[in-house]
């Protein structure tokens, strides 16, 4: 099929490379302008734009692909198909309408649960069991279109929101190629959503990683394995912020207050929660290497009684 390809961040790539082994025929790729990045603000193009490049598709960057500018342009390539995933911006009814087969969003879901920015973290966060790819038909709302394929992945124990991320990229990738060869032969059917059922992934916030320790233990924990990679869970100790980054459950409550440190050794640290205790295992001090505990406690003294956040 004839496709226009639409993402932006490494999750889009696996899809990428799927449709192009496939046999499909990538028109042209629509990827976010690139931006600065890192220390030395150097421009960095978008992990879809070099994959794009390898394969020497035409890329374009839009600010706005809303521009009616830009809008003839998609026209004047008449594509099958547009593919989305994780590309960044809104699609207009204009471009709704241009493929013959529609606009495809391969959302990282089990619609209509988890609509939005970040399925992926508050799947994690949230406590679920299983997480999933669906595949959908655009329409002008936020993930509310038809649905058409599904994939469901089983989270395991210790599931973070970056294992989960890639688990689900290479599911998308391998779900879009049963799901156009269904819209090829005829096949696919088409499920309506039930909004009474939605919920909503809002975007991930910096803030949101500040660690509540009057939270219970679970819900700490959750959090800190949902944010891990980005943006990350932390605390502060001393005045400098404190990157949690991996902890246990302890079934054991102490006196005290929330945040105290109970005990310390080589095996964790054991702060006080709202409900029960979280055992700290790995973690980063600002401007510090990321250790496990034993080797934090090599350069740094922490003590029972000591208070986090």
């Amino acid at each position: 099929m004839n496709i226009v390809f639409m993402g932006t961040p490494d999750f889009s790539v696996p899809a990428l490379r799927a449709l192009i082994d496939a046999g499909h025929h990538v028109q042209a790729v629509i990827t976010q302008p690139d931006k600065p990045k890192g220390r030395g603000k150097e421009v960095q193009f978008t992990p879809v734009k070099q994959a794009a490049m390898e394969y020497n598709i035409p890329v374009y960057q839009p600010w706005k692909i809303k521009d009616e500018e830009f809008v003839g342009k998609l026209r004047l390539l008449n594509p099958e198909v547009i593919v989305v995933i994780a590309f960044g911006q809104i699609l207009s009814g204009d471009i709704l309408s241009i493929p013959k087969f529609g606009c495809i969003n391969i959302h990282a879901s089990l619609l209509p649960k988890y609509r939005g920015a970040a399925p992926i973290q508050w799947a994690v966060i949230n406590g679920e069991k299983v997480s999933g790819v669906t595949t959908m038909y655009m329409d002008e709302g936020l993930d509310t279109g038809d649905m058409l394929d599904r994939i469901e992945i089983l989270l395991d124990e210790k599931e973070t929101g970056g294992s989960l991320h890639d688990k689900l990229s290479q599911a998308g990738a391998k779900l879009i190629l049963e799901t156009l060869e269904k819209i090829k032969n005829g096949t696919i059917t088409k499920v309506p959503q039930d909004d009474l059922e939605s919920s909503y992934a809002g975007m991930m916030d910096k803030q949101l990683g500040s660690i509540d320790f009057s939270m219970k233990a679970v819900e700490i924990e959750r959090l800190i394995r949902g944010l891990n990679p980005w943006p990350s869970a932390y605390t502060n100790l001393n005045d400098k912020i404190l990157k949690i980054w991996d902890a246990d459950i302890l079934d054991k409550n102490f006196n005290g207050e929330s945040g105290e440190i109970e005990e310390v050794s080589d095996k964790g640290i054991i702060v006080k929660t709202g409900e029960n205790a979280l055992v700290i295992k790995n973690l980063q001090l600002e401007g510090k290497k990321r250790m496990d505990v034993a080797d934090f406690l090599r350069g740094y003294s922490l003590n029972p009684g000591q208070k986090l956040g």
